[in-house]
């Protein structure tokens, strides 16, 4: 996707943070944007911003974990501006707590939010774009806890990794499409996401864990000194064109991720101490369905 003008963005969680970085700059870039959102004040505020400069921007109130009003969504934007060629599944939510006050509640709301709602966006937008057979990209936003897990993370962390691992083994079924895919993985960003708990359910909601106040507080404090959100859009608009398949432009985090892969690569025995290795690569390869071999 190297002409971006007059091609149509679908952005999840568009009307704030992440999602209106990546509108603002696909929108600069000349193209038509949906931003969706659950939150119909950001979204307000979102389209004051658009309008005042006559941008093609259109707003769709949106709960992602919604699968009939996700494709009414799609719906709604072939009719405004026509296929949709970019999909940013950037919706999320966010809660720090230690296992042992994690609660079902909790699990369900975040996995239906970070991991089902991505689920949504492919399920709906992916055969809507081989169908229009003119390539596209899917930008799937993680975190770098997609990498590597802090204390009091599990939930967040597992929603992520998947969001990860779905996003590698997409992009490779996807290739032969030309539809190219993405994953985003953001470290600190100038976003509301500590106001994530605005957005719960109330069906899950009964046994919720509790966020305090001085943990929304940390939870600013760590954003406010993060990248700006329209940086970290100029960031993944370059990926699109080049179809990178991992955006995480924080070199912060190369030494973690060097020692965390070490730690993995010590795990494994060295070929020449492993005489059987080659017989089973042999094996894989023959009955393996794919060309990517081993």
């Amino acid at each position: 996707m190297k002409d971006l003008a007059g091609k149509v963005a679908f952005i999840t969680g568009g009307g704030s943070g992440v999602g209106l970085g990546m509108a603002k700059v696909f929108s600069a870039a000349g193209m038509n944007v949906v931003i969706a959102d659950i939150r119909q004040d950001h979204l307000d505020q979102a389209m004051a911003y658009f309008n005042e400069r006559n941008a093609q921007v259109h707003a769709i109130h949106l709960d992602i974990t919604d699968r009939k009003a996700m494709a009414e969504a799609a719906d709604e934007a072939e009719r405004v501006f026509g296929k949709v060629q970019l999909l940013c599944n950037n919706a999320g939510v966010n809660l720090l707590n230690h296992i042992e006050k994690v609660t079902y509640d909790d699990w369900d709301w975040l996995m239906n939010v970070n991991l089902n709602g991505v689920i949504n966006g492919i399920q709906t937008f992916v055969p809507r774009m081989i169908e229009y057979g003119k390539g596209g990209h899917i930008v799937n936003t993680a975190s770098m806890s997609a990498f590597y897990a802090i204390q009091g993370s599990t939930v967040y962390t597992t929603s992520k990794f998947a969001v990860r691992g779905m996003s590698e083994a997409l992009r490779l079924d996807l290739e032969p499409r030309g539809i190219g895919v993405s994953v985003l993985c953001p470290g600190a960003v100038n976003t509301n996401i500590h106001e994530s708990v605005v957005t719960r359910p109330q069906q899950l909601s009964d046994t919720k864990t509790q966020v305090d106040a001085e943990t929304m507080n940390r939870m600013k404090a760590f954003s406010e000194g993060g990248m700006d959100p329209v940086k970290l859009g100029e960031k993944v608009l370059e990926a699109v064109e080049n179809n990178a398949p991992y955006i995480i432009p924080y070199s912060e985090f190369r030494g973690l991720l060097t020692r965390l892969h070490n730690v993995v690569l010590d795990a494994m025995p060295l070929p020449e101490n492993d005489p059987d290795a080659i017989k089973r690569v042999e094996t894989m390869n023959k009955h393996s369905k794919s060309n990517h071999n081993l």
